[in-house]
């Protein structure tokens, strides 16, 4: 992970307390909770460089606020909900009121509920499962949700009614939150197609027999979920059981790591995108992957989700100081330019309203590379207000 500007502090163990130095206001400990290791090491460690990059921008350099330093402490979940409510409680423990991040939507579900229970602010990270928007008034979210991602898939549609819609993914917080999304957006409840869902443990490491699932589904369309280590084993069964051939696929894209393992299939997919370092050419996108590169890294898919949690960081402590009621009155509602462009918090459920991109993967050598082939406005994939 690229190396802080030298004002930002950070720590591998929980963060000391120093009733001195809070009473002063000296300084405002984050806790960071996300992936440093296992299946979704990667997209924590894009979220980390992001919100370093963030955090350098919304100070400008300086990660202080009107005087106050922002100190970040790192934990690894491993994506275990178990480790992740452990060190949230042992933050909390020791005064941490703003908790931010995991990749991991089980985990984020969690430290939610501790959020709640404990009255901190919780800013969630790349987790994408919609129950997170709206579960209680202390969480937030700095990036995308699955039911943006299935509304974007649906814009490649032009009929769905009637139409057999098979969903693939892992049987986990992820995948299941998307089946959910799906029969929201595109099933009988929604565009009046009928949903099949194919879930996958995500210990499988052999995915034949659940391609041959896909197929014999009779599918008029195909929608992939799936994240993390095992996707070029599993886009390999897809093509090599003939699922391009039954029906259009239409997935995410993934991080950089994933676009060449879609191997012959690359063309043959329809992308729907969070977020590639050239889908957008604005000020403050170019702040982040400046501040990658200069740090030795690139911009990857969750780049942006740190980026914009460390702009939400600073918000609620230059609006609120060490009120959380303060910090999330301060968030609700709140528009600003983040590195995908105009960004919007929803007042009434925290979903983070913003634009998406329908993509595609073009040759450029011996490597693929993203180009938008259209951006999706926010208000068409926003999705709908939690109750």
């Amino acid at each position: 992970m690229a190396a802080l500007a030298a004002a930002l502090t950070l720590a591998a163990c929980a963060p000391s307390s120093d009733d001195d130095a809070a009473a002063d206001g000296d300084t405002v400990e984050v806790g960071v909770i996300t992936s440093k290791s296992g299946p979704l090491a990667a997209y924590g460690k894009a979220y980390l460089e992001g919100l370093e990059a963030g955090l350098d921008h919304a100070t400008d350099g300086t990660n202080e606020v009107d005087g106050t330093t922002i100190e970040i402490t790192e934990g690894d979940d491993a994506g275990d909900v178990d480790k992740a409510v452990q060190l949230s409680k042992e933050y909390i423990g020791d005064g941490v009121k703003i908790i931010a991040g995991t990749a991991s939507s089980g985990v984020a579900l969690a430290l939610a509920e501790q959020a709640e229970q404990n009255k901190v602010l919780y800013i969630a990270g790349p987790a994408a499962a919609d129950a997170v928007t709206g579960i209680n008034d202390y969480t937030f979210r700095s990036g995308r949700q699955s039911f943006q991602d299935v509304a974007t898939a649906a814009t490649f549609l032009e009929e769905v009614q009637g139409k057999t819609i098979t969903v693939l993914a892992q049987d986990n917080a992820f995948g299941q939150g998307n089946v959910a999304a799906v029969q929201a957006v595109l099933g009988a409840g929604g565009k009046g197609g009928t949903v099949k869902p194919v879930l996958v443990a995500e210990d499988v490491t052999e995915f034949t027999s659940f391609a041959r699932q896909v197929v014999n589904s009779k599918p008029d369309l195909v929608f992939v979920a799936w994240a993390g280590a095992s996707s070029g084993s599993m886009w390999q069964a897809l093509e090599q059981q003939g699922v391009f051939d039954a029906a259009p696929v239409v997935t995410g894209l993934g991080d950089v790591a994933t676009y060449g393992a879609y191997g012959p299939a690359s063309a043959k997919i329809n992308f729907l995108s969070h977020y590639f370092g050239t889908a957008t050419d604005n000020e403050v996108n170019k702040a982040l992957v400046s501040y990658l590169e200069e740090n030795g890294s690139q911009p990857d898919l969750f780049s942006p989700d740190g980026f914009v949690a460390g702009q939400m960081i600073v918000r609620a402590v230059e609006e609120g100081g060490d009120d959380v009621d303060a910090m999330v009155k301060a968030l609700e509602g709140w528009s600003f330019d983040g590195p995908k462009g105009a960004t919007t918090i929803r007042a009434s459920d925290h979903a983070l309203v913003q634009d998406m991109f329908q993509a595609k993967l073009v040759a450029d050598g011996d490597a693929f590379v993203p180009e938008v082939a259209n951006v999706v406005p926010a208000d068409q994939v926003a999705p709908p207000e939690a109750s």
